[in-house]
């Protein structure tokens, strides 16, 4: 949603209940962590009354651990932090998962997957940063693919029930090969909102990965 138009949110939101995208993905930025300031609770509190769909709520905030149970509270269902951000990962999570929601963990694009190994477990999800966090609109970094086949051999290995989200760059040019190397879930932002036809363009995104 960071790159919907926030003068017609409601209209947004009813498009994408209306659309074949499975959930609302939802970038908080503090302006910290990552160089730029996206949305808080306000916007939250518009998407919990409207929107029809599970909220993807990823903090790309440092101290995360101050704003999990608001925004458990504000209706998410995924609620992912980011592993640079967390002193005390396996505490962040333990915290989210407490509040009876599903906790992801977000890596940026130069954080090994090697970093997972001893959380993976733990997690329902794990969103791999496909570009540089902070701004919408970016190039996709190719070592992606590489990432989602490390992540996928891992959670192999452990046995994990942890799902794969990439976020950041998606588009109708890379979202079968991504799907093909082991993503369960891709998020796609500019590529839809600043399409001349949002709806359609979710609908063929669906059809290239379904």
């Amino acid at each position: 949603m960071l790159a919907s138009d926030f003068g017609n949110l409601k209209d947004e939101i009813s498009m994408v209940n209306n659309s074949k995208a499975d959930w609302f993905h939802i970038d908080v930025m503090d302006g910290v962590f990552v160089p730029n300031i996206s949305f808080g609770t306000p916007i939250m509190n518009v998407l919990k009354k409207c929107a029809k769909k599970p909220l993807d709520v990823h903090l790309m905030i440092v101290n995360p651990d101050n704003y999990i149970e608001k925004f458990a509270e504000l209706g998410s269902s995924v609620l992912t932090v980011h592993a640079e951000a967390c002193t005390h990962l396996h505490r962040t999570v333990q915290k989210i998962k407490s509040l009876k929601i599903k906790a992801g963990v977000a890596i940026n694009p130069h954080t090994p997957i090697s970093s997972l190994e001893s959380i993976v477990n733990e997690i329902d999800l794990v969103c791999i940063m496909s570009v540089n966090p902070g701004f919408g609109g970016q190039s996709f970094i190719e070592n992606t693919y590489q990432k989602i086949e490390d992540l996928k051999s891992l959670i192999d290995k452990k046995n994990s029930k942890a799902i794969i989200e990439i976020d950041g760059g998606v588009t109708s040019k890379n979202a079968k090969k991504l799907v093909d190397k082991g993503a369960d879930v891709l998020v796609a932002g500019s590529f839809v909102f600043k399409s001349d036809n949002p709806t359609e363009t979710i609908s063929t995104l669906s059809n290239l990965i379904n």
